[in-house]
């Protein structure tokens, strides 16, 4: 049974590049129809199955389906086919709105030499544009999204204007590194985020700790936001729709895109434009998968550059018992940083990396407070005496996350397994992935900024975690750059091999800089909606 589709542009994916994307151009008249592989999350559901799933991780808010497999941090090699040498460990989800369900919230901009790791540094690549050419869509993005955060504080990044919003207000815990930290080499600074500090279109934030995996009243901005405005335009959103391959005719433009949804109807979807924004695994995958007479290496893949320079930003993870009570498990997960360890001469040997300052206790690193009330109750604890010793402990759970730049390399990539496939036949994605000595030098540096920050602080005992955390930030993959032989896009974000055809998402970074980056995503996708609405025209 067929269920064609024909339109003006398709759009693979309804996370934060393809949300942002449709809603631009439907309000320009543009006919637009998303393709998506999960289904729509009702809110107050996800709640519930969080609370009610003894496991916390960033995917426990969404049941796995097996016609929507990802991957999940609980048992990240079920889905991901690890090669090695090193594990990779950041996941997604597939559901309408994408993996901005379950992200932080964290909207912190590149630095302008982030853009410039080669030329200054001899590291890593450029990008095909500088900090100044994106600005005004870094100035768009944060009005998209309701970003609050304080205009005032130097987190490396030139602004001209205010933020849409007050910055959220910094905890007691935050206030406290603020002032241990006081005329030291660590600045802490309120964290710009994608979070109502004040009621508008959302709710303002009212502190329920729980942004991974689900914000209740979404306070924090989630891509339901636009896709709401581009159905409200004339959008049209199918679920539970997975794309399988995109074809090519004989002048070497995309003709369509073949999908099955999940009650078994297949069909192909047509249009005069094609956008691939399905984030950084199955963007490649669906690419690799389009093998034909036409296209024998996948589609847009005549450099042999899909897949390749995988990315992530390797945590350090470290946690400490302060000696004063400091309160956390109160507000968003994170409301500061220490952000002016991001650049700097020793890029050229290390890695830079971010503070992430937690107001989680030490939920990430060890599973607490239900940990430690387990770990009391095995004590002989009970009653008043587990109450008194639980609050205790608890208040003086602090932690640190050091974000790690992380460089481009050929040989980490995505590939397709050659024998495990879902139902639907598409393979699974196979995953190389190594950890190298740029990333390990930065998170040895890392290490030696926690236990210093700790001890300024006042701790009766610190841990580090021996290795790295995956970030959820899933870099690179399908990179940019002005050279079609050693990239898939140019700085536009349209293939190199195929006019009609663009790629949108943290795939196309050339490098990983520290940020968190979903702001930069935003502003590309912002962006490049101006270079196909004149696409469209022309």
């Amino acid at each position: 049974m067929a269920n064609d589709i024909t339109t003006d542009v398709v759009i693979v994916g309804s996370g934060v590049s393809g949300a942002l994307v449709a809603a631009e151009l439907a309000k320009a008249g543009i006919k637009v129809t998303i393709l998506e592989a999960g289904d729509e999350v009702d809110r107050s559901t996800a709640v519930d199955t969080y609370w009610n799933n003894p496991i916390k991780t960033p995917e426990s808010a969404y049941p796995l389906d097996e016609n929507v497999l990802h991957p999940v941090v609980a048992d990240i090699g079920a889905y991901y086919q690890q090669q090695g040498p090193d594990s990779f460990g950041s996941s997604y989800i597939k559901v309408v709105g994408g993996t901005t369900w379950h992200w932080l919230g964290t909207s912190l901009r590149f630095v302008p030499k982030d853009f410039l790791l080669k030329t200054t540094y001899g590291m890593g690549e450029d990008w095909p544009f500088t900090y100044d050419d994106l600005a005004p869509f870094y100035d768009r993005a944060e009005a998209e999204l309701g970003v609050s955060g304080d205009a005032k504080a130097d987190l490396g990044a030139p602004r001209t204007g205010d933020y849409p919003m007050p910055a959220i207000v910094q905890t007691y815990l935050d206030k406290a590194f603020v002032k241990a930290l006081e005329g030291s080499a660590y600045r802490v600074a309120a964290t710009p985020q994608a979070r109502n500090s004040v009621g508008g279109d959302r709710p303002a934030c009212c502190g329920n700790n729980s942004c991974i995996p689900i914000c209740p009243i979404q306070a924090k901005y989630d891509a339901t936001v636009h896709l709401a405005i581009a159905t409200g335009a004339g959008a049209e959103i199918v679920p539970r729709t997975i794309a399988t391959a995109i074809e090519v005719d004989e002048t070497g433009k995309v003709s369509g895109i073949k999908f099955t949804q999940w009650d078994g109807t297949t069909g192909t979807a047509t249009g005069k434009l094609y956008l691939v924004a399905a984030h950084a695994i199955e963007s490649p995958r669906l690419l690799l998968n389009s093998v034909s007479d036409r296209t024998p290496h996948g589609v847009a893949n005549s450099s042999d550059q899909v897949g390749r320079n995988l990315m992530d930003h390797p945590t350090q993870l470290s946690w400490a018992q302060s000696n004063e009570p400091l309160f956390p498990y109160r507000g968003p997960l994170s409301t500061s940083g220490i952000e002016n360890l991001r650049d700097g001469e020793f890029r050229k040997d290390r890695g830079a990396f971010r503070i992430e300052i937690g107001n989680d206790g030490w939920s990430w690193p060890t599973g607490a407070p239900i940990s430690t009330a387990s770990e009391l109750a095995l004590k002989g604890m009970r009653g008043d005496e587990l109450n008194k010793a639980l609050y205790d402990q608890t208040a003086r759970q602090i932690r640190l996350a050091s974000l790690v730049e992380q460089l481009p390399s050929p040989e980490n990539r995505v590939t397709l397994d050659p024998a495990k496939k879902d139902k639907f036949g598409v393979p699974l994605p196979r995953i190389n992935y190594t950890v190298d000595d740029y990333v390990r030098k930065g998170m040895a540096e890392a290490v030696k900024a926690h236990t210093e920050i700790f001890n300024m602080l006042g701790v009766s005992a610190v841990y580090h975690f021996d290795g790295s955390q995956g970030a959820g930030h899933i870099i690179g993959t399908l990179r940019m750059g002005t050279d079609a032989k050693t990239s898939v896009v140019n700085g536009d974000l349209r293939s190199h091999d195929h006019e009609n055809l663009f790629i949108a998402g943290s795939s196309t970074f050339p490098t990983s800089a520290t940020a968190n980056p979903t702001l930069t995503i935003a502003a590309l996708s912002l962006r490049l909606a101006e270079t196909m609405k004149a696409a469209m025209k022309g």
